[in-house]
């Protein structure tokens, strides 16, 4: 039996990345899966690659950003899958600049896909999750969401709101038997990062311990234990896979 045999899952953000690593390590832990993705070619791509490997996925394009889209992914997980065990808040977009030289436009797309999101995509499955008798909620946030960083400033208050929202939902709904844990990742070999340069990508490597950055596959081991019920006894924790940066 795998690791989440008989479980239930959503993955937003899965067309690549941390979110495609994930959807694929669900399924070879035995999750029935709907990924979904603003991507629609790609998402699709990615349960096809699943159901080839023996897997079941169903595929949804939905912007989570977008309270009918959030809404309708849980409602396509409750009719394909049966119920919802396990939501891991993924979906996420990069951005540069200060608060200074930000429009209302950079605020609204990157807090309203990166925080936002995480709220819509949430609030829709709790309910589900609680008559279901539980489930585990994994949101994606970041080093950005531990530290300060030059240049990132709205984007580090979206990963930072992240994590206050998790510890809160993490604390209203203990009780209906719903886990609510953050991953921060650092550098991950993604495409957020892999088409900057060469030299930019080795000087963000040399910020941590590893000396290197990290697989997404790598990460995706830790949003798996969260989701799985070895981490019973896990909940409001916010975990780094950062090579050791934010310890220094």
């Amino acid at each position: 039996m795998g690791r989440l045999a008989g479980k239930r899952a959503i993955v937003t953000g899965g067309a690549q990345g941390l979110g495609r690593a994930t959807a694929l390590r669900f399924a070879e832990e035995g999750a029935q899966l709907l990924v979904t993705d603003v991507k629609a070619d790609a998402v699709m791509a990615v349960a096809g690659e699943i159901r080839a490997a023996g897997g079941m996925a169903h595929a949804l394009q939905a912007d989570v950003s977008v309270a009918d889209d959030a809404e309708r992914t849980v409602a396509a997980a409750v009719e394909h899958l049966g119920g919802l065990d396990v939501l891991v808040n993924n979906a996420g977009v990069m951005g540069y600049g200060t608060v200074a030289a930000a429009t209302d436009a950079d605020w609204q797309r990157i807090i309203g896909i990166n925080l936002h999101g995480v709220f819509l995509c949430s609030r829709a499955a709790i309910p589900v999750m609680a008559q279901g008798g539980g489930g585990s909620i994994v949101c994606i946030s970041s080093i950005s969401g531990l530290l300060a960083q030059p240049n990132q400033a709205i984007y580090n208050a979206s990963k930072h709101g992240v994590i206050g929202l998790v510890r809160c939902m993490a604390l209203d709904h203990a009780a209906e038997g719903i886990r609510v844990n953050a991953v921060c990742p650092g550098m991950m070999l993604t495409p957020m990062l892999t088409h900057l340069p060469e030299e930019q990508l080795a000087g963000y490597a040399q910020a941590n311990m590893l000396k290197r950055g990290g697989d997404p596959a790598e990460v995706a081991q830790l949003v798996l234990f969260l989701a799985s019920d070895e981490a019973s006894y896990v909940t409001g924790a916010v975990i780094p896979a950062d090579g050791g940066e934010s310890a220094k």
